[in-house]
């Protein structure tokens, strides 16, 4: 039996512990789709289209991960993919606290769904997108955060601004 999963987030940008995320669950399960959210209500540092092409760069070293770019509700791209199941990072408390409500609310529109809860190694514990965004913005180093890629799309909007 072949499980599709959905690794949905705004990705913006896409973090070492997203890709951490991502590798394990490649390794855990034979078709992982990130779903890249518009989030429109988000004032994002890169467009859609940005976060999707960023995450392909770095996930091309996995043959069974696929980026996929969606607005909407999650649950209705999780419909749309025909998904059986949610991976969802948690870092803290907080996270999970947030996440267990929202798993509530996603068996209320497709009942048959899981989600599993991934915590990043230790080394990203503390990372999350707005810290590497602040950092960059500050003229920080990110580098040991993202991967090149992303560093360097990160660098030049920085620029530009």
């Amino acid at each position: 039996m072949i499980k599709k999963v959905i690794y949905p987030g705004t990705f913006d940008p896409l973090t070492n512990g997203h890709l951490d995320i991502i590798e394990r669950s490649a390794a855990l399960f034979d078709d992982v789709v990130v779903g890249v959210a518009a989030s429109p209500s988000k004032n994002t540092m890169f467009t859609l289209e940005e976060r999707v092409a960023m995450a392909q760069q770095a996930v091309s070293h996995l043959s069974n991960v696929s980026i996929k770019g969606f607005s909407g509700l999650l649950i209705e791209f999780v419909k749309h993919e025909q998904a059986d199941i949610l991976i969802r990072g948690l870092r803290t408390t907080i996270d999970f606290e947030y996440e267990f409500g929202l798993t509530n609310m996603y068996r209320r529109f497709q009942p048959k769904l899981e989600s599993i809860f991934l915590t990043p190694t230790e080394e990203f514990m503390f990372l999350s997108s707005s810290i590497v965004r602040e950092v960059a913005i500050h003229g920080g180093d990110i580098q040991e955060f993202v991967p090149e890629a992303v560093a360097q799309a990160i660098q030049q909007k920085v620029q530009q601004a």
